[in-house]
């Protein structure tokens, strides 16, 4: 899945960045007709040799109030925005492991996401679920887990607590020696809606 991910979101910034390339090279390449709608009725129409802004225009529209301020909180947003995705992606691809006592080893966080939840699958009553390992603190030996579960519509939440809490425990006693915290978020699946939605139909 997170293979997947990261390959559909290459995809998508390579298919942007190809369309952007291939939009602004046409008209300066081909010099296109159309190329002189795509700009503002109000914008002075340039010459076979010219820019679209000169050293005067530019020069005017640095002595004007808005231009700096505008400028300025342009570059700001664009710097924090690309900061912020730039971060996300080092932080969803870089996964930080869990140090075990053996000398040497440690477990990847993402093997354990996928461990928990393949037992998680297999209890009676789940059909769907979703692991994240977070707050890995290998000083203080805290580990946190977050299950994400869905339910069948004919499966009651006390039917199935009892297993998630023994699955909670088998992972505690597995890794120790950290204080593992479990936590799990019951859901109903949407299928569950929709087939009492047509019962009340029928």
């Amino acid at each position: 899945m997170e293979r997947s991910c990261t390959a559909l979101n290459r995809t998508a910034l390579a298919a942007v960045g190809l369309v952007l390339l291939l939009g602004g090279a046409w008209p300066a390449v081909t010099r296109a007709p159309w190329a002189a709608s795509l700009l503002p009725s109000w914008w002075p129409d340039p010459g076979a040799h010219t820019a679209l802004v000169d050293r005067r225009g530019l020069a005017d529209l640095r002595t004007t109030d808005w231009w700096t301020p505008s400028a300025v909180a342009g570059s700001l947003a664009a710097t924090v925005l690309l900061a912020v995705w730039c971060f996300g992606q080092l932080r969803g691809g870089a996964r930080s492991g869990v140090p075990l006592p053996a000398p040497g080893s440690t477990l990847r966080t993402r093997a354990l996401e996928h461990a928990v939840t393949r037992d998680a699958v297999a209890i009676g009553g789940v059909t769907r679920c979703r692991t994240r390992v977070t707050h890995v603190r290998a000083r203080r030996k805290q580990l946190h887990v977050h299950l994400r579960v869905w339910l069948r519509p004919d499966a009651a939440p006390a039917a199935v607590l009892p297993a998630l809490a023994e699955l909670a425990a088998r992972t505690g006693t597995a890794l120790a020696p950290y204080d593992v915290h479990t936590r799990v978020r019951l859901s109903a699946h949407a299928f569950s809606a929709r087939a009492h939605r047509k019962r009340h139909v029928r």
